[in-house]
């Protein structure tokens, strides 16, 4: 007996809707791993090239910060549902630390 949950009652309806799915699922992933990869690129290329570090920190910072939104919502499912709780406590933690450097900055500089 097979556990098959099909949410129509028809069973290639369902298997034609999931591939589908999977098949989108699967561009998205690969389009922003490209995209990664050329933000690392586009890294490499700005320490390379002799800029200003005034330019440089804040610009891979930047770029980091878009890869670690790529990486939460495509690769960990984050944009899936049901995924609200640990969304809430990642976004609290992010919350706690964000705080905690800028607390220890205003400390340090006044």
């Amino acid at each position: 007996m097979e556990n098959n949950q099909t949410n129509t009652g028809n069973p290639s309806v369902d298997i034609v809707y999931r591939r589908k799915r999977n098949a989108e699922e699967m561009r998205h992933q690969v389009i922003t791993f490209a995209l990664m990869i050329f933000f690392t690129i586009v890294a490499f290329v700005a320490v390379g090239s002799g800029m200003s570090g005034w330019f440089t920190v804040p610009f891979i910072l930047l770029l980091a910060a878009i890869q670690v939104v790529f990486q939460l919502y495509y690769f960990m499912h984050m944009s899936h549902k049901g995924h609200e709780a640990p969304a809430l406590f990642l976004y609290s933690g992010l919350l706690v630390g964000l705080i905690t450097i800028l607390t220890f900055l205003t400390i340090v500089w006044w």
